[in-house]
C-alpha cells in the first residue's frame, strides 16, 4: 500500500500498525508524535491504529539539547 510520511510517498505492507511502522523506521522506544490524516494519535492506540492506502502521516521525534 501507498502513505504520504511526512511529505515523502512511501510503499509499506498491507495491514501494518502504526507501532510497526515505527519499528521499521527504525523509531521504536524513542519519543515521537504521529499525526494521521490530520488526527493525533495517541502513543497508546499505536499497537491497534492500522494504518490504509492514501494515509497522510506526520511523525516528528523530539530533540532534547540546551
Amino acid at each position: 500500500m501507498k502513505i504520504t510520511i511526512n511529505d515523502e510517498m512511501r510503499e509499506l505492507p498491507d495491514c501494518i500498525s502504526v507501532a510497526e511502522l515505527l519499528n521499521l523506521l527504525d523509531l521504536q522506544g524513542k519519543f515521537v508524535a504521529v499525526e494521521r490524516n490530520k488526527q493525533i494519535i495517541s502513543f497508546r492506540h499505536f499497537q491497534e491504529t492500522f494504518l490504509q492506502e492514501g494515509d497522510v502521516l506526520e511523525i516528528v521525534t523530539l530533540v532534547g539539547g540546551g
